[in-house]
């Protein structure tokens, strides 16, 4: 099972507001702009793994921006699931190791996983192969950060750094698996 982060970040490592406002994302709301190679991304998994707070942030987007595409959202409470996406959205309460687990058993291969304390809970657990982290010249301050305490160093390896007309740099890495200590 491969695990990808897809992600932008503020230069301060924020990936959000501290109410979890992401008004400062370029593009927000505007059609016809650059998409990142998102939609390449998005082509290449099998599902979408993301905490509670991403799911309702993507609901506020007025349209379900993830069409048929399945999705798994974290979360130890109740997750109400409108029934114009009950047939690719479900809920799970599981640790991620569990989660992968569930996931592989249906034959995926390819997990996109979303959302502070999802990518942070895959990667304490390991699970996360790799990173494309697009970072936007904006220094926000104070936020929800994309990383937080580690019990060890990831150790990652830079694959590549594409920089955009509009500022924003996107740096893809893979984590490495075994780090000679």
């Amino acid at each position: 099972m491969i695990g990808t982060v897809f992600i932008a970040t503020s230069l301060d490592g924020f990936i959000a507001r501290e109410d979890g406002g992401i008004d400062w994302l370029p593009g927000v709301g505007e059609v016809g702009t650059e998409d990142y190679g998102y939609h390449e991304f998005i082509d290449s998994i099998d599902a979408i793994v993301m905490g509670r707070y991403s799911y309702e942030m993507a609901l506020s987007f007025g349209a379900w921006p993830y069409g048929e595409k399945p999705v798994v959202v974290l979360s130890s409470r109740t997750v109400a699931i409108g029934q114009d996406i009950a047939r690719t959205v479900e809920s799970i309460n599981a640790p991620p190791h569990e989660v992968v687990q569930r996931l592989a058993g249906r034959g995926w291969r390819h997990l996109y996983i979303d959302g502070g304390k999802t990518i942070q809970g895959f990667l304490r657990e390991d699970l996360i192969h790799r990173l494309i982290i697009t970072t936007v010249p904006i220094l926000l301050g104070t936020g929800i950060p994309l990383f937080g305490p580690l019990s060890r160093e990831i150790h990652l390896q830079h694959l590549e750094t594409r920089p955009f007309v509009n500022g924003l740099v996107q740096s893809h890495y893979e984590v490495r698996r075994h780090v000679a200590e």
